[in-house]
């Protein structure tokens, strides 16, 4: 008999994000597409790269405490190779700005976010 896998709090959370955008693009498409036009073009590489906006994206989602959007950046600066090493180095300067609340999002849902989406068991360090 196979057995399945559990998902992750965190795939779980993005693929809520997944489910609750395909339905906002079902019911209001035209919105949606020019949404994901605007956000694709933001993100595209330019005079920045895409690992770059990743982690300021990822700042900015700290410091408003959007979890959503914590978790889908922190994975957006792993897929655009970001090593931890960098992604904290961003989280430090979002709690520069933000103080205890940004921080402690990191220490948190960043960090489990990593440990997450890369595989590994370890806290990070």
């Amino acid at each position: 008999m196979e057995q399945q896998q559990e998902n992750s709090p965190i795939e779980m959370a993005l693929q809520d994000y997944k489910e609750g955008i395909g339905f906002f693009t079902e019911k209001m498409p035209q919105i949606a597409k020019k949404y994901n036009a605007f956000t694709e073009a933001c993100f595209a590489k330019g005079k920045l790269s895409q690992k770059e906006k990743q982690l300021i994206a990822l700042g900015i989602s700290i410091f408003s405490q959007d979890e959503y959007c914590i978790i889908y950046h922190t994975k957006g600066c792993l897929d655009q190779g970001c090593e931890e090493e960098e992604i904290l180095e961003a989280v430090g300067v979002t709690a520069a700005f933000g103080g205890g609340a940004a921080l402690s999002q990191a220490v948190t849902l960043v960090q489990e976010t990593i440990r997450d989406l890369s595989g590994k068991d370890k806290q990070v360090q």
